[in-house]
């Protein structure tokens, strides 16, 4: 069990390294880092109340409105009815948000891409077969 610890703190360092790494990407688009990530669950995941989005997101209501309102004035997310609940808003990426979120995960994978081909073919070898376990560990799924 010692030894599943240190996995998962090794595990859990080079999450973190991984992604602020690749984070540096972000910067291109123009936007702060919680307006880029309530976008990303919007374009990735779908339309959204802004309930739903500060839920997921791991923020208040009135946090969530901040950014949502920014968000639509840089046209990149439309309030609309909600289909099932006439007192709700239902929070949806434009094209432009969809596109320019598409253009940043294009450049987050490229810098991963530039990185995995620098490693020897086993290594790329054993990385791919760990992408199963790691995959079904980020959804909780063993």
């Amino acid at each position: 069990m010692l030894q599943d610890f240190a996995l998962a703190d090794r595990l859990h360092s080079a999450a973190i390294h991984l992604l602020r790494g690749v984070r540096r990407e972000d910067a291109a688009a123009g936007l702060p880092p919680a307006q880029l990530s309530a976008l990303s669950v919007l374009v990735f995941g779908g339309p959204a109340t802004v309930g739903r989005l500060a839920e997921i997101e791991q923020v208040r209501s009135p946090t969530m409105t901040r950014i949502v309102t920014s968000l639509a004035t840089a046209h990149l997310v439309t309030r609309g009815s909600h289909p099932d609940d006439a007192r709700s808003t239902l929070i949806t990426a434009t094209d432009a948000g969809r596109a320019l979120l598409i253009e940043g995960r294009r450049r987050r994978v490229g810098v991963l891409h530039q990185r995995i081909s620098e490693l020897p073919p086993a290594e790329r070898d054993t990385l791919e077969r760990a992408l199963d376990a790691l995959e079904r560990v980020s959804r909780g799924v063993t």
